[in-house]
């Protein structure tokens, strides 16, 4: 089992401290769903997470070595990130932006049949095969958004990190985007995903990391974190917590305070 873990991590940004001594450990063959209200630091712990911002004190670690330690290539083979907003600057087709998940595979031939499968394996998992060769500006926002999560899993990494992928998404792919994650905790990977909506958490989730203020304030199974209390605390909202009849759980807020 990999284990990857926020050791203490504090981080100040401008005036404002945005990370506050965050302990959390996330297991592979997990997901884990953070969730908390604008500002909470979800973000900013996931960058962490994944190497690509520099703690001012604690560190974020992969099997208890230092992720920032790691060389960059093997650092960008066992972690993949999709940030919450993704730019791309190239003019380039679908196939071609997927492909760029496997450069940290790559060798000096460029790609080789693991690496062809994966891609197209990555473009199916996405539904965006079918638009393999359009141009990649010519795409909508939510075809752009399955398109670079199809380049992350390309890369076939041990550990997915998500920030707010379902954000530009339409309800049938944010849940074959659910789906997705749960077959690659079920692959023995480790998942951990920023997400807003409450019961879309529920569904996906094995655990919950819950944030207010740059801090962890709970963390364990859905049934355990999304409670009305915890809930209000974090978000100030009253919920209704619940379970439909097939036994999924569910938490709709009803109104504020």
């Amino acid at each position: 089992m990999s284990v990857l873990a926020a050791e203490a991590i504090a981080l100040t940004l401008g005036p404002t401290r945005v990370l506050n001594a965050v302990d959390a450990r996330f297991r592979s063959g997990r997901v884990t769903a953070v969730l908390g209200p604008n500002g909470a630091g979800k973000s900013s712990l996931l960058a962490c997470l994944a190497g690509l911002r520099a703690a001012d004190s604690g560190r974020a670690s992969l099997d208890g070595s230092a992720v920032a330690a790691l060389p960059p290539r093997v650092r960008a083979q066992r972690i993949g990130f999709l940030p919450q907003v993704a730019d791309v600057h190239w003019d380039v087709d679908v196939e071609t932006l997927v492909a760029l998940g496997r450069y940290p595979h790559r060798g000096r031939w460029g790609n080789g049949a693991r690496d062809r499968a994966a891609i197209a394996r990555a473009m199916a998992e996405t539904d965006v095969a079918r638009f393999s060769k359009r141009r990649v500006e010519t795409l909508s926002g939510g075809e752009r958004a399955r398109v670079l999560l199809a380049r992350v899993l390309a890369g076939e990494p041990e550990w997915l990190l998500a920030d707010e992928p379902l954000a530009s998404l339409d309800p049938a792919h944010q849940l074959d985007v659910l789906d997705r994650m749960r077959a690659v905790a079920g692959e023995g990977r480790g998942v951990v995903v920023v997400l807003h909506d409450l019961n879309q958490a529920a569904r996906v989730a094995d655990d919950v990391l819950l944030m207010r203020g740059g801090e962890a304030i709970a963390h364990g199974p859905p049934a355990d974190v999304l409670t009305p209390a915890r809930i209000a605390d974090a978000y100030g909202v009253r919920v209704e917590v619940g379970r439909l009849p097939d036994g999924q759980l569910y938490a709709i807020p009803v109104g504020r305070g």
